[in-house]
């Protein structure tokens, strides 16, 4: 007499568990064939209900689940040689959209090893990953855009500044000259933080080329014999955001002017330094000379545009500010430390 094989009654509740889940979940017996399937499941992936229950996974639909690879994860995850966790599959269906769906399988233990059950749950990430690649596609356009604003930027600033030598070389008053040369040299700093921006990444500004590409700037237009003076920069790999690189390019600048225009003013030989250095908030910022070296105190001379200018900044930096003889020359150095306050007693000729 044939013998009848015994009957594996799942438990109602694990059913009712799978079917009123809101993820799409397939509940499959260790030959790989569906138990249950949630509604969502079924609705998601347009399969109807009742034709669900037995089959195998392959057999689904018109056969878009029939995947190798998947189904030898599957059954190796019945083994327990392996476990399913974020494994990326694309759902191909005829007349519809590529689906991304991850899966995760679990096998399901209750002692009974002539029973064994898997619990494969489906998301289907495919808007979340088209709106993230928009969202890519919109920074990078942005960033694009912001560099060549950037560029346009510099190259507008480079025209003002022209125009201003032009008129430099028209006018008859000294010191209208100089004022002119000034709002160049000052101009011209903004028009190379604008040239750094439009390389950077980010809206971050790396000091060491900033403050090489500016002293290259100021060294070009205003030193007449580099065998004579010279502008060396020091910095470590410190970057900045773009507004605060803004005020520490005109500090360097005005005080970069002043040294060479009132340090050397004996034709002597010498150098100007720049250094930074930074240790996570606090940083320095000093520029040095060896030049005559300049009254400090009560015998400084009156403070002038640049000077303003200077102790505006570094206020706006929350810095402080001291200016000390150098033995020869002079030192003004700027520090930022976060309990730092502002302190300026900076009176040097401008």
């Amino acid at each position: 007499m044939p013998q009848t094989p015994a009957v594996h009654f799942e438990a109602a509740s694990t059913l009712a568990v799978v079917t009123s889940s809101n993820e799409p979940l397939l509940f499959l017996s260790d030959d790989l064939r569906i138990i249950a399937a949630s509604a969502s499941f079924c609705r998601a992936f347009e399969i109807a209900p009742a034709s669900v229950t037995g089959k195998r996974l392959g057999e689904l639909g018109h056969g878009e689940w029939a995947m190798p690879r998947l189904d030898s994860l599957l059954t190796a995850t019945v083994t327990g040689s392996v476990s399913i966790d974020a494994y990326e599959i694309d759902l191909k269906r005829p007349d519809q959209k590529t689906r991304q769906l991850i899966i995760n399988a679990r096998k399901l233990d209750d002692g009974d090893l002539e029973h064994i059950r898997l619990l494969v749950a489906i998301t289907d990430v495919t808007d979340m990953r088209a709106e993230a690649r928009l969202k890519d596609d919109l920074v990078r356009d942005k960033a694009i855009l912001l560099q060549e604003v950037q560029h346009r930027v510099a190259n507008s600033l480079q025209i003002i500044a022209s125009v201003l030598m032009q008129s430099a070389r028209r006018v008859q008053s000294e010191e209208v000259r100089g004022h002119l040369h000034d709002a160049r040299h000052r101009i011209m700093s903004i028009a190379a933080l604008q040239r750094q921006l439009s390389t950077s990444a980010g809206g971050s500004v790396e000091l060491r080329a900033y403050f090489t590409q500016l002293s290259q700037s100021l060294g070009a237009s205003m030193i007449a014999d580099p065998e004579r003076l010279s502008i060396q920069v020091t910095v470590d790999d410190s970057t900045v955001p773009a507004d605060v690189s803004i005020s520490l390019g005109l500090i360097v600048t005005e005080l970069v002017i002043n040294a060479l225009k009132h340090a050397f003013s004996d034709d002597r030989n010498g150098t100007i330094e720049i250094n930074y250095l930074s240790s996570g908030k606090d940083w320095t910022l000093s520029i040095s000379d060896d030049g005559i070296g300049m009254p400090i105190g009560n015998e400084a001379p009156k403070a002038g545009l640049g000077t303003g200018i200077v102790e505006a900044l570094v206020k706006n930096l929350d810095g402080e500010l001291t200016v000390s003889d150098a033995s020869p020359g002079t030192v003004v150095t700027i520090r930022h430390t976060e309990r730092s306050g502002l302190r300026t007693d900076f009176s040097p000729a401008a």
